[in-house]
């Protein structure tokens, strides 16, 4: 595996604990896990981990506990999570990366990262803004005339979701998906399909999390910029932060790495395995990334070290959803919760997950190989992340 070369903390030398979970809620699965070496601390009552910056083994066994029971009350066959303060890291990987040849999860896997992917797109369009080449006040119709209201909708709707876009993933576009689910997908047939639908709602009427709105621009991204997405997102933002390990995907099936495989129940709640079309996601979902980057990209995403201080100000602005994923609030292509920022994903068999709290300098990033259960695994598991650091 290739690792970034981006400036990065220190670290400190690494322990690799091998533990047979045969006596936990989670029996039977095989974790591996990596703690910076710390010097044993007994914290006073205002002392935390995010105040102190320091994991200690009081702390990451709380993590563990944590990351235990998560993947039991879900039965995730397999996840990999991860907490970097400035004074250490906590890295996990428990259960299975495929069920059928039983191969342990690890954490240097790529992984799809799905609506993560809306962050990095989102980004682009910002820098976009500061280069004084377009405005979020701009109105789509620009770009996409022929879409309904595109003549009222802004970019600025489009990136925090307020736009009433339809949805593209209609009944036509499952049918298309089923007849040939290893279909290369352009992003002119995703907004297509969007086209047959009447808008949900008026724009700037309600926020609603809807994937065309992330598509469509990336299609406004394209235009602007006389270049393929790939390469503008590698050009602007992953070679410039040493996110080798990262990538827009435009094949199918175009995976960079060994990787895990996905699952996802049936009608019957059997866990089924999934292939991944990165295609039917386009710029609202089809990037895969490591753990190593998804790390490095969280406190980048939060602290908009890629912006203009002003629109960063400007990104942060947001609200709770309508409609949509487990945020407290959801702004330009980032969203908050328990007072961190970041993105989640979602799909075919992968949840997904990065958020940074940009007082502390604290990140936590998560993988695991399970999609489509109802809540967010990810997002349960990082609230009580979250609680265990500030307490």
């Amino acid at each position: 595996m290739i690792r970034h070369t981006s400036p990065r903390r220190p670290r400190a030398a690494r322990t690799r604990l091998l533990i047979v979970a045969g006596a936990t809620a989670a029996a039977g699965l095989l974790m591996s896990a990596c703690v910076d070496e710390q010097p044993v601390q007994r914290a006073s009552d205002d002392v935390t981990a995010l105040s102190s910056g320091v994991l200690t083994p009081g702390v990451t066994e709380q993590l563990q506990a944590a990351l235990d029971a998560t993947v039991a009350e879900y039965d995730v066959p397999g996840a990999v999570a991860r907490v970097r303060l400035p004074g250490g890291e906590w890295t996990s990987a428990v259960g299975v990366a495929d069920r059928e040849s039983d191969a342990p999860m690890t954490d240097d896997l790529v992984w799809p990262i799905r609506s993560i992917t809306k962050s990095f797109t989102v980004t682009v369009l910002l820098q976009l803004v500061d280069d004084g080449e377009i405005s979020l006040d701009d109105t789509l119709d620009e770009w996409v005339p022929e879409m309904t209201n595109s003549d009222e909708i802004t970019l600025g709707q489009l990136a925090d979701m307020t736009s009433g876009v339809p949805e593209y993933t209609n009944e036509a576009f499952i049918e298309a998906f089923i007849e040939d689910q290893d279909a290369a997908f352009s992003t002119e047939d995703l907004i297509g399909f969007a086209l047959t639908e009447d808008p949900s709602s008026e724009p700037g009427e309600a926020h609603l999390y809807i994937n065309t709105s992330t598509v469509l621009l990336g299609e406004v991204i394209k235009q602007v910029t006389g270049q393929d997405f790939d390469e503008v997102v590698a050009e602007r933002v992953l070679e410039p932060l040493g996110l080798d390990d990262t990538v827009y995907v435009t094949e199918p099936h175009g995976w960079t790495g060994p990787h895990a495989t996905g699952y996802q129940p049936d009608e019957d709640g059997e866990l089924g395995a999934q292939d991944a079309n990165f295609t039917v996601f386009g710029t609202a979902g089809a990037m895969s990334s490591t753990l190593d980057d998804l790390t490095a990209w969280g406190p980048v995403l939060a602290t908009g070290e890629l912006l203009e201080d002003d629109t960063h100000a400007a990104r942060l602005v947001g609200s709770p959803l309508d409609e949509g994923p487990e945020y407290d609030s959801y702004a330009y292509g980032i969203g908050e919760i328990a007072g961190w920022w970041g993105h989640t994903g979602e799909g075919f068999g992968v949840t997904a997950l990065v958020m940074h709290d940009v007082a502390a300098d604290a990140t936590v990033a998560i993988f695991m190989n399970l999609s489509n259960v109802g809540d967010h695994p990810p997002t349960k598991l990082f609230r009580e992340f979250a609680r265990i650091l500030a307490s």
